[in-house]
């Protein structure tokens, strides 16, 4: 099972259309977990709390992976092969952490087993969740020899 926690509840629109295409057309097991954060509380206090819904949502054994822009990034090909290397050594029980606007807490980045960027930009975290889930998909048809990806 691939799993992707997310700060933040995708509305209705684009993105969402956007990250349930991907979802769709991935044959692999995949499920999304949302959290948020409803208090009225602003920066460390902010993160700290939404590591916790993070890491509460984080499921059991599994070997987590945080996007975070300190991260290490990866070509599409680079990426499936590390894709899938996470996923013999995780049991197939991988799971990708998104954050919230502040990024990821710290207990977060500690329990990760990696750390991934999506490049060098900085991108809004409701935006990082479709770039993940194209690249999940894009991952699995290098890997599978589909003709969706044209190095």
């Amino acid at each position: 099972m691939i799993t992707i926690i997310a700060v933040g509840r995708l509305k209705a629109g684009p993105l969402r259309d956007l990250c349930d295409e991907f979802r769709r057309r991935l044959p692999l097991p995949l499920d999304l977990r949302e959290v948020e954060e409803r208090r009225p509380v602003a920066g460390d206090e902010r993160k700290q709390r939404e590591g916790e819904l993070l890491l509460k949502e984080l499921p059991k054994g599994a070997l987590a992976v945080a996007l975070d822009e300190r991260g290490k990034g990866y070509d599409s090909a680079g990426f499936a092969k590390q894709f899938a290397a996470w996923r013999e050594r995780s049991g197939d029980n991988l799971a990708f952490v998104i954050g919230g606007a502040d990024g990821l807490a710290p207990a977060v980045l500690e329990k990760a087993a990696a750390r991934l960027a999506l490049g060098t930009m900085t991108w809004p975290h409701m935006l990082a969740r479709a770039m993940l889930l194209e690249q999940i998909y894009r991952a699995h048809t290098i890997l599978t020899g589909h003709p969706y990806h044209r190095a």
